[in-house]
């Protein structure tokens, strides 16, 4: 299946798209990668949706790549006699560590380590932000709160502490029993919530044990603060802009987009932007034109993919919301000024053989009528650190490991070809040749660059680069190896 973009799409899936014939029909449309969100649904609904993803995968000969969401620690008051109440602006309001029902001037917050972790000053936000306190006093069981900005407060309704690192477990005992589960079915990428400090990320990779890829969720002015050595330890990173807007003013969140995605680029690193792309498109089949302009900055940007939530989740329109992305996205790269954009905002620090080896097939492609690179790679990272250059020709992963090929999908204009394992670099070539004419994007009187390591099925040992003819007939007759 060839995609006219190279950003993906990231499709999650709900109660609007569970069936099989939905979960095609989003593929079909243009979504690369399926959310399963962990915080709903039952381990064996989910177990049914990776069953299906598989079969269409088998089906459509393609691979798909998989991401589950955990959950992570939820920080929720507890419940009030009235169900709700009003706090108005300048009124004092309590927390503690009672679990008697609350009233209007207390409510019960069932988590000592948000008051071990307190000061005075400090600001804690209830409802999305919607509510705002500020920490007059406070001990190891209570804080007693001035209200800056009042509304309804009613029961276990959400806490953020957006300018404290809480010490908190990474992971909650649900955490730890999904991510067992999830690995255990063959999922691809484990998304981590709440992400606060790099050591939560080192954690989670213990327990994964090389099962699937990490992916850190930055939605904590704490893990913005710690980027740098977040994303070192993570696979991959997804700017999950919705608690981030809580917990930062919302001016800060673009500038704070566009620095992550550049320096995820840098790394060769892929990076996700989420939450309230296509919002409106949960009831309506059109976007707004907004929602529109917000889907194209995020690719004009550089990331790797877009990806809906509850659109696709639970919205009347899940096939029309990927459409309409693929169309924005196609769109845009349409654009000189993207290929502009991408060139212009090229960062790489020439550190190794791999990175001039992918550096010289860019060049290459783009100053010769090359028609794809094709690089063969194992770990992926050849494949990456290819897509790192933002090529302006399709990009080719060949590797013989599914897993490999399936987490390549959510990666930047790469297309995975799954092959048998060769030993000689002509028997390679040969592959490339097929696999680019075979997927359109090279007639037989074309060339393409050809990248891999020698020995083969090694990984990071991309050391050589050739360009080749589509023609088989011209290949074999190459000099010998």
């Amino acid at each position: 299946m060839r995609r006219l973009r190279n950003v993906k799409i990231v499709a999650t899936l709900g109660p609007a798209s569970e069936t099989y014939e939905m979960i095609r029909a989003l593929h079909e449309a243009g979504a690369d990668v399926f959310r399963l969100n962990m915080s709903h649904g039952s381990h064996d609904e989910i177990r049914e949706k990776h069953r299906i993803i598989r079969q269409i995968e088998k089906e459509l000969e393609n691979p798909i790549a998989i991401l589950a969401d955990l959950q992570g620690p939820k920080l929720r008051v507890g419940v009030f006699a009235k169900d709700s109440e009003e706090l108005e602006n300048g009124a004092t309001f309590r927390m503690d560590l009672d679990e008697s029902a609350g009233d209007a001037t207390r409510v019960c917050l069932p988590h000592p380590e948000i008051f071990a972790a307190l000061e005075v000053g400090k600001t804690l936000l209830v409802n999305d932000g919607k509510i705002r306190l500020r920490v007059e006093t406070c001990g190891t069981d209570f804080a007693d709160c001035v209200v800056v900005n009042g509304g309804t407060i009613s029961n276990r309704k959400g806490v953020n502490v957006p300018d404290v690192v809480l010490p908190l477990a990474a992971l909650s005992e649900k955490d730890l029993d999904d991510l067992e589960f999830a690995c255990g079915l063959g999922i691809d990428w484990l998304a981590l919530s709440f992400v606060q400090r790099p050591e939560d990320v080192h954690q989670a990779r213990k327990l994964v044990q090389g099962r699937a890829a990490v992916l850190s969720k930055i939605e904590k002015p704490s893990a913005v603060e710690g980027f740098d050595a977040i994303l070192e330890a993570s696979d991959g990173i997804m700017v999950a802009r919705g608690d981030l807007g809580v917990e930062l003013p919302v001016s800060a969140v673009p500038p704070i987009q566009k620095r992550l995605i550049r320096k995820c680029r840098k790394a060769a690193k892929p990076v996700i932007v989420a939450t309230q792309m296509l919002e409106s498109m949960i009831e309506s089949p059109m976007p707004t034109r907004a929602e529109v302009s917000d889907v194209a900055m995020a690719i004009y940007e550089g990331a790797d993919a877009v990806m809906l939530s509850a659109e696709s989740a639970a919205g009347a329109f899940p096939v029309q919301a990927v459409e309409t992305m693929n169309s924005v996205a196609i769109e845009v790269e349409q654009d000189p000024t993207y290929t502009q954009i991408m060139e212009a905002s090229r960062q790489v620090d020439r550190a190794s053989v791999a990175d001039a080896i992918v550096s010289a097939a860019r060049e290459i492609a783009e100053t010769t009528p090359i028609k794809a690179i094709c690089c063969f790679t194992e770990s992926g990272t050849t494949a990456l650190l290819t897509a790192r250059e933002r090529p302006r020709v399709p990009i080719i992963a060949m590797t013989s490991l599914r897993g490999t090929a399936r987490r390549l999908a959510l990666s930047w204009g790469i297309k995975c070809v799954i092959v048998i394992e060769v030993s000689r670099f002509k028997s390679a070539v040969v592959g490339a040749a097929r696999a680019a004419t075979t997927l359109g994007y090279a007639d037989q009187q074309d060339q393409i660059v050809v990248t891999a390591g020698l020995p083969f099925n090694v990984p990071g040992t991309t050391n050589i680069l050739r360009v080749a003819p589509c023609d088989e007939r011209l290949i074999y007759n190459m000099e010998k190896e």
